[in-house]
């Protein structure tokens, strides 16, 4: 599967082309599934540009976005949107309208008790496992492992050069894990390109986006999240080499 995540933690300054409010957010999706992504992931924005878990915020994004796609759309619930992991918790626990998807960063505080009220509330939770955290040795040991949709396997390595073994040392900790779930692979910057290649080798579920790249393959600046999904869709798949 391919996932488009639309925004992230870049904003205007970064390129125009990011979209911000609920109505941007939509068209974007709406372009990005017509070029062929299946799934949404979003960060709902304050109007001053920040990443919020507010309820009417979020109920005003997934309306949008909604209007526009049929796939699932699901949501971040980073600490960028609210640091205090009581208020997090609150938060969404206060939502009027669901995701069908959030991801939980399971290095971040509070990571296993908001993964279980979200499962409580009927959102399937996306478990962000990063490279160079304690992320992975937690999600292996929770009892919610075997509950979550699938796991992100985000690789922090900002090396082209290391990122691949940096990815391949990841996905072999998460093969030590009894409960087997799906597994989207990803990087960011640099190593956005070469990782989402990799994840195509390697078979596994892969995004793309402005929030972790806004250059094409060629380097060149990237109009839109349709085109960068457009790239990613016609990027030819490396052939597999034993033990791949």
């Amino acid at each position: 599967m391919l996932q488009v995540c639309l925004n992230g933690g870049h904003g205007p300054g970064d390129s125009a082309a990011v979209p911000m409010s609920p109505v941007a957010m939509a068209e974007a999706a709406a372009a990005a599934v017509a070029a062929g992504a299946d799934d949404v992931h979003v960060h709902p924005k304050t109007p001053c540009g920040g990443d919020t878990l507010s309820p009417r915020v979020l109920a005003d994004t997934l309306a949008a976005i909604r209007a526009a796609v049929n796939v699932p759309v699901g949501v971040t619930t980073g600490v960028r949107s609210e640091p205090d992991p009581v208020r997090r918790l609150a938060r969404v626990r206060a939502w009027t309208a669901l995701p069908d998807h959030a991801c939980v960063n399971w290095h971040e505080p509070g990571a296993e008790a908001l993964a279980a009220a979200l499962l409580g509330r009927g959102v399937a939770v996306e478990a962000c496992l990063r490279s160079g955290t304690d992320g992975p040795a937690r999600f292996l040991r929770s009892s919610l492992a075997p509950r979550v949709l699938r796991v992100h396997a985000e690789v922090t390595d900002p090396s082209p050069a290391t990122a691949e073994s940096t990815a391949r040392a990841l996905l072999a900790a998460l093969a030590r894990s009894p409960h087997s779930r799906p597994v989207l692979l990803h990087g960011s910057g640099a190593t956005a390109w070469p990782l989402l290649r990799l994840a195509r080798q390697l078979g596994l579920g892969t995004r793309i986006g402005l929030e972790d790249t806004l250059l094409l393959p060629d380097g060149s600046p990237a109009r839109s999240n349709a085109e960068l999904v457009s790239a990613a869709l016609a990027a030819p798949v490396p052939a597999r080499t034993a033990g791949t």
